[in-house]
């Protein structure tokens, strides 16, 4: 096929923090059979663990979460309450990657594969994106952003944008890829078939702790349509062959902050097992 005309594949990761071990298990047996893309997105768990994909460091967030997930500087209330981030910014973000479980970034540079991650920008409620080309301080930030839990985190300030959670305003950015040309694209879930998300019962609770970010507020309030609207759009695009989706055969069970190695393992494994037994067909679908 002429490259010029080749339609250009994306691996598109959801997030679900805890709930991203699955996603975790699935990108590493992509990368052991050596299942490349020309591009790739990740939304919160999905862009701080889906960067690995671009990295190619096969069992790294496994890894790094197992050993770090009781350590009260990843993830605590006590960071909550002194730094306004209940994972801690600092040992998240600068001590695992440059000092602990190094993040590959000369890997990362090298590989031609695009990773966006996408955030909620504070002042509109939308969805803003960025390109990670470097995995430097920039990019980090951003994925950062992706994944810093309204309540649970204060904004990010990068680029102009105050920044948010981007599963509030686009949980699974499969829109915005094709957007920028992908057309074959591997979607991965972090929730079984026919999950649909619940209008919040926490609308007072948003009020009242989210009431310095209206725009926040409101996309909160409606973020289950938003959900809803998006699984529908997916499992269209499954059935009709445009996309194909690696998703839970059943509810994970997992706590979004789960502080059980074993926990974090077994989540892992069930995405091993899920991608090993699709694996024939996804190779199909992308030669197709």
């Amino acid at each position: 096929m002429d490259k010029d005309n080749a339609v250009l594949s994306a691996l598109i990761m959801e997030g679900g923090a805890m709930r991203g071990m699955f996603t975790c298990g699935v990108i590493d047996v992509l990368m052991e059979n050596n299942i490349q893309f020309d591009g790739s997105a990740g939304i919160s768990a999905g862009a701080v663990f889906g960067c690995n994909y671009k990295s190619r460091q096969i069992g790294r967030p496994i890894r790094y979460n197992k050993k770090y997930c009781r350590d009260p500087r990843y993830s605590s209330f006590r960071s909550l309450i002194r730094t306004g981030d209940f994972f801690g910014a600092d040992f998240c973000y600068r001590e695992i990657p440059d000092e602990l479980d190094i993040f590959d970034r000369d890997a990362f540079r090298k590989n031609p594969m695009t990773f966006y991650v996408g955030a909620t920008d504070v002042d509109t409620g939308k969805p803003v994106y960025h390109c990670c080309s470097d995995g430097q301080a920039n990019d980090i930030t951003w994925m950062r952003a992706s994944a810093s839990m309204p309540v649970f985190s204060k904004p990010v300030i990068i680029d102009s944008h105050r920044l948010l959670d981007g599963g509030i305003s686009d949980s699974v950015p499969y829109a915005y890829m094709e957007s920028q040309g992908y057309r074959r694209n591997v979607i991965v879930l972090t929730q079984p078939k026919g999950y649909r998300k619940k209008k919040s019962r926490g609308k007072f609770f948003f009020r009242m702790t989210l009431s310095k970010y209206p725009a926040i507020y409101a996309a909160m309030c409606s973020r289950h349509e938003m959900y809803n609207r998006q699984m529908e759009e997916i499992e269209e695009r499954e059935r009709n062959g445009a996309s194909f989706v690696i998703r839970p055969p059943a509810d994970l069970g997992i706590s979004r902050t789960c502080k059980k190695p074993d926990e974090l393992e077994r989540v892992y494994q069930i995405g091993r097992k899920e991608a090993t037994q699709i694996l024939p067909e996804l190779i199909a679908f992308l030669k197709n």
